[in-house]
């Protein structure tokens, strides 16, 4: 499997294939249950590249590390997916 950072680089950076909409999967450890964003609430972390700045759908903005990101779709499709369990 792909991880997923390489995925997130294809994505910015291979124009045919980023050209769709995109929705991510992480595990919210407090909620103890999978949150699906679009992408496009979806940010690299400026300060540190293995956290991604999410903004979930109640507006709050959430620092989540890559290793919690645990599905990706695109057009509805999913393309990615982390076959750990959560801690």
């Amino acid at each position: 499997m792909m991880p997923i950072e390489d995925l997130l680089g294809r994505i910015r950076w291979d124009l045919a294939f980023g050209q769709a909409r995109f929705e991510i999967a992480y595990y919210d450890r407090v909620a103890r249950t999978l949150v699906r964003v679009p992408l496009e609430n979806v940010s690299l972390a400026e300060a540190a590249h293995y956290f991604l700045d999410v903004v979930a759908s109640d507006g709050v903005a959430h620092s989540v590390p890559l290793h919690r990101v645990r599905a990706v779709w695109r057009d509805g499709d999913l393309v990615w997916q982390c076959d750990r369990q959560p801690a």
